[in-house]
This record gives structure tokens, sequence and C-alpha cells, in this order.
């Protein structure tokens, strides 16, 4: 393979793996119904966002997430760290400026971004527990550039309630994408529920056990938990294929609407979990 040939099937490659991280975000604000979030019937628990919004944002993040891809296969160590930790404030930046201030994606940015670089870094290997494993090497090491606080409400919610948030979730591994949604996506398609089933199930596997920051930023413990546990009786009723589940599932929205919470965290990692089903899939 001649010098131009492997820069352009690298681009092409990356090219790919952004639109599946595009892909993957639509998908989840398009899965509809999902508790106290913003779907195809509403807005959950926000006044600020809407479907057509989070639709944009997540249009205007394509040529980001190929650069952080790009960066992955061209790039290792400390090094790669700080360049995609750099294009992903430009992508917040840019994220922000599309939706008027709005904060769509920030936590997807961050989620995604680690996982698309991993991606980028080794095209042969698209299994999702070695991708996820190599983004938490990737996020544990340190980017001497990023600002020591952010004062965001996620952050906030880490140091108000000891939880390790999005970050700690990343530096992780990912497990709770690895290890909840993922075998519940599969388990669920394998036992004949519908697509859109198999996701919400994805979806509320995370719920039961995420300490979500989104939520405790909002609502506190007492949202927490209410979260987990409505979470907890939708999967015992057998998810979101059987009446009581259906029911369950109700009770939850109804709930989390009524605390005004919203499980930002967990639809993250849902979009973590579909993109790397995807690329896997896909490839």
């Amino acid at each position: 393979m001649t010098a131009a040939l492997a820069i352009q099937t690298s681009v092409s490659m990356a090219q790919r793996i952004a639109q599946r991280a595009v892909d993957a975000l639509i998908d989840e604000v398009s899965l509809s119904p999902k508790p106290g979030l913003v779907d195809r019937r509403g807005n959950g628990a926000h006044t600020d966002l809407d479907w057509a919004l989070m639709c944009l944002s997540a249009r205007t993040l394509q040529p980001f997430f190929q650069s952080m891809a790009e960066a992955g296969n061209a790039e290792s160590g400390p090094t790669l760290r700080e360049t995609i930790g750099d294009i992903g404030r430009q992508a917040e930046t840019a994220m922000l400026a599309a939706t008027g201030g709005v904060n769509t994606h920030r936590g997807s940015i961050w989620a995604l971004g680690l996982l698309v670089t991993a991606a980028g870094s080794e095209a042969s290997r698209t299994e999702p527990n070695h991708i996820a494993r190599m983004a938490g090497d990737l996020a544990r090491q340190p980017d001497r550039f990023q600002p020591q606080s952010s004062g965001h409400k996620g952050e906030r919610a880490c140091r108000d309630y000891g939880v390790s948030g999005a970050r700690g979730q990343a530096q992780a591994g990912f497990p709770h994408v690895t290890g909840h949604a993922l075998p519940q996506l599969v388990a669920s398609r394998r036992r004949g529920d519908s697509e859109n089933s198999a996701r919400l199930n994805a979806l509320i596997a995370i719920m039961q056990s995420l300490d979500d920051t989104c939520v405790l930023a909002r609502g506190g413990l007492v949202a927490l938990r209410a979260m987990q546990d409505g979470a907890g009786r939708v999967l015992a009723a057998g998810g979101v294929t059987h009446l009581a589940g259906r029911r369950a599932l109700k009770q939850l929205d109804a709930r989390l609407l009524a605390l005004n919470v919203s499980p930002g965290g967990a639809a993250d990692l849902l979009a973590s979990t579909l993109f790397l089903d995807r690329h896997h899939l896909s490839t």
C-alpha cells in the first residue's frame, strides 16, 4: 500500500467511525419512550432541549469525532490525550454556538470522543470490550491543558455526593456500558424483543445502578433512588416488552417528570453503547 493510499484509507475509516458516533447520538435521542429524557414524544424534564436541537447538535459534532478518530490512528500516549482534549474543547464550543448556548452533548463529547479515538487507533479490533478498555486507558492519561475546574453541574455533583461521574466511568473502561447495557441489549434481541424494546431495556439497565450526576445535580439522592428503584421494577417485570414492564416504565417516567430530573448521564452511556454495538456489527 502506498503512503497516499494509506492516508486515504485512514481518513475513510475515520469518517465511518465519526458517522457511527453521530448515528448513535441520533438513535439515542430518537428512542422512545425514555423516562425523563428528550425523545420523539417531547422534551422530557427539559425546557431548553428538543429532538430537533439534539439532532442538530449531533451533526455539528461529526467533524470533531472524525478528527479524534484520525488522531487515534496517528498518535498514542499522553500526546494523543492532549490532542483529543483540545479537539473536545473545540467541539464543545461548536456545539454551544450551534445550539445558542444550550448544553446538548457535553457528556457525549467526552465519552464518545474517547471511544471513537480508541476505535480509530486499531481498525482490526472492533470488540466493544476491547475498545472500551482502550478508551479507559486513554482517559487515565493526563492532559496538561485541561481546566482544573469546569464549574459544570456534574462536577459539583461528584464533589457533593462523592461519586465518580462521567470521568470515573470512562477511566474504569465504561463498566455500565460493557457490564450492563450491552449484555441487556444482546439478551433482549436474542429473546425476540423489537430493536426499540431492546434499546430501552439497555437504557433501563444503566439507570438501575448508575450514580447519574445529572439526576443528582437536579434532584439529589431522593431523585437518584427514585430512578434506580423505578428502573429495577421495569427489569424485574421482564422489561418493556411485557405489559407490567411498560406500566413500570410509564410510572418511572411520571416520577422523574414530577421530580423535574432527567437521566442525562444514562443517555450518554446509551449513546456509547449504541456506538460500540454499531461499530462492531458494521465492520
